[in-house]
Formats: structure tokens, C-alpha cells, sequence
């Protein structure tokens, strides 16, 4: 197996899920440090305009999402597992509410206690990226409060899950949802001011935490963005499994295009490679990387036939 390249910042939580992800597979790998605000030209070639954090590379292939990531790291070394079978529905579940109901009252929060301290332009950014005016910094201020409200409640859900002394969310060892609920916990520690003081009265849920810390990142090589086009330039898409359309769906060579669900507004743009009921790839032709599959998971995505 090639050494993979992951595609991120530091300071992003989902790409923190990425990290800890590799590491718990006992892999090295290579980053590429990327803007955490468009534009991001030397990421565009290889996601046909997809821009949300993290991305992996492996050659003329990249996964974007770190749920289809994590599924395709599975793929390649299924032990240890993220989806023992002890927990199987709950662990993907939970994964869907810690990303999606617990993780924006967080952003808001965490970025609104930090909005003198986050990187220019990235408020405009993010509110773009939704859809929705730039805010004010008074404004995104007045939201860390609003917001400080509805993740109170979910850190005591969190807690509770521990409050019998079991190790992990769901049990004696961790899974995806593990990795999903980490990473926004995570992201408390903020920028500029550190906002973890949330956490103090759940002892078990600092120890999880921590627990979940020292799985580590692996073994990381940082690399510069030209390497990584020159990889895909030199490669070609790996042959793609068989495909198990579902009824609707766009066959393979049919073009297609892709785009997260929640109000994103960038298409990608290809011909369908593989599809089955979890995954959808796009082969399309950048100038300067050549022929490249852009793997998309199925849940959480809008796709349309062109």
C-alpha cells in the first residue's frame, strides 16, 4: 500500500478525525497543509472544487468526507476495526448526531468566544459556505452565547454515556462514533481562548477524552501541495470495484454531478466511475493532474444526472 496523503490544516476538527483515524490504524502517512478558506488552488485540481477539510490522496484518487475516509481506510486494514460488530447502527448513528446536531452549536460557540482570534476572512468564509450574509463580529459573539446553551445539554448526554465507567461511547473498545464525538470535543480548545472549562464537572468524560488523545496520529510526513499534484499527474485512478446501482441511480460512464447536502453551493462535476449504496465516484480530466476519482459518500450528498 501506497503512503497515503491527507490533505488538511491543524486547526481543523474534522481533520483532527482524520489524524486520529490513521494513527489508529498504525499507518504513516503524508500531510499537505491547505488554506482553511477558499480559494484553494492547488487542491481544486485534485476535487474538481470540492473544499471542505480533510481530503485523501492516493495517487490519481481522493476520498473526500472523513466518513467515506474512514470507510476506505477500513477497506485497507480492517483491523483494528472502527465498526465492531457489537455496535453496529448505534456507533453510525451517534456519528451522525455528533457531526451534524452537536458540531455546529460548537462551531458557533468555540468561534464566537475566539472571533478576535480566528484567521482573517474566515467568518465571511464559513457563512458563505452556508449560504448566509457575513456576520458582524458582534454578532458572531452574540452567537457564542446563544449557542453555549444547546451544547450544554449534549456534553451531559456525552457524560452520561460514560457515567457506568465504561471505557468508550459504546463500550469496551472505540468505534467510529468514538472518532466522530472526539473531534468536536476537540475543537474547545479554541484558537486564542481555551474553552474546555465546559468539561470540568465530567471527570469520565475528560478522562475519554484523553484516552482517546493518546491513540495518536501515526506516522506523519509533512510534504509541499506540488508533490502531491505531481503524484496524481503520474498516476492513473485505481480499477474501481464492482458497482450495485439502486434504482434511479446514474450508471457508470454517465455524467454526473456532487455536492454536500447542507447548502453548499459548488458543484463537482464527471462521469460516474462506481456507485453503490454508501459511495459515489467521479471521473473527470483536470489540466494539470490528468484523469483523477473523486470518491463522495452517498449519505449527507446531493447528486444529479447532467
Amino acid at each position: 500500500m501506497s503512503e497515503l496523503i491527507l490533505h488538511h490544516y491543524d486547526f481543523s476538527n474534522f481533520a483532527e478525525k482524520a489524524r486520529l483515524m490513521l494513527g489508529f490504524k498504525g499507518l504513516a502517512w503524508r500531510g499537505v497543509e491547505i488554506p482553511p478558506i477558499a480559494p484553494k488552488p492547488k487542491l481544486a485540481p485534485l476535487t474538481g472544487g470540492y473544499r471542505r477539510t480533510p481530503v485523501l490522496q492516493d495517487g490519481a484518487d481522493v476520498w473526500c468526507d472523513t466518513n467515506l475516509i474512514a470507510r476506505e481506510l477500513e477497506r485497507r486494514v480492517p483491523l483494528p476495526t472502527f465498526y465492531p460488530r457489537a455496535t453496529a447502527g448505534a456507533d453510525e448513528a451517534l456519528t451522525r448526531w455528533a457531526e451534524q446536531q452537536f458540531m455546529r452549536p460548537t462551531a458557533l460557540y468555540v468561534s464566537g468566544i475566539n472571533a478576535d482570534h480566528m484567521p482573517a476572512g474566515l467568518h465571511e468564509d464559513r457563512a458563505r459556505l452556508h449560504g448566509l450574509p457575513t456576520p458582524s463580529i458582534e454578532a458572531v459573539r452574540k452567537a457564542a452565547i446563544r449557542n453555549l446553551h444547546l451544547v450544554r445539554p449534549q456534553i451531559q448526554w456525552l457524560a452520561d454515556m460514560l457515567a457506568d465507567g465504561r471505557p468508550y461511547l459504546l463500550g469496551t473498545v472505540p468505534c467510529i462514533a468514538d472518532f466522530a464525538a472526539y473531534h468536536v470535543v476537540w475543537f474547545y480548545r479554541g484558537r486564542h481562548i481555551d474553552c474546555r472549562a465546559v468539561f470540568d464537572p465530567y471527570p469520565r468524560l475528560l478522562a475519554w477524552r484523553d484516552r482517546m488523545a493518546v491513540i495518536g496520529h501515526g506516522r506523519r510526513t509533512d510534504i509541499d501541495a506540488d508533490t502531491a499534484l505531481a503524484e496524481a499527474r503520474a498516476a492513473e485512478p485505481a480499477p474501481p470495484r464492482p458497482s450495485l446501482p439502486q434504482e434511479g441511480d446514474p450508471k457508470p460512464g454517465a455524467p454526473a454531478r456532487v455536492r454536500p447536502a447542507d447548502n453548499a453551493k459548488d458543484w463537482v462535476e464527471g462521469k460516474v466511475l462506481f456507485i453503490d449504496a454508501h459511495e459515489i465516484a467521479l471521473l473527470r480530466h483536470d489540466p494539470e493532474v490528468g484523469d483523477v476519482a473523486v470518491h463522495f459518500p452517498r449519505l449527507g450528498y446531493d447528486w444529479r444526472s447532467t
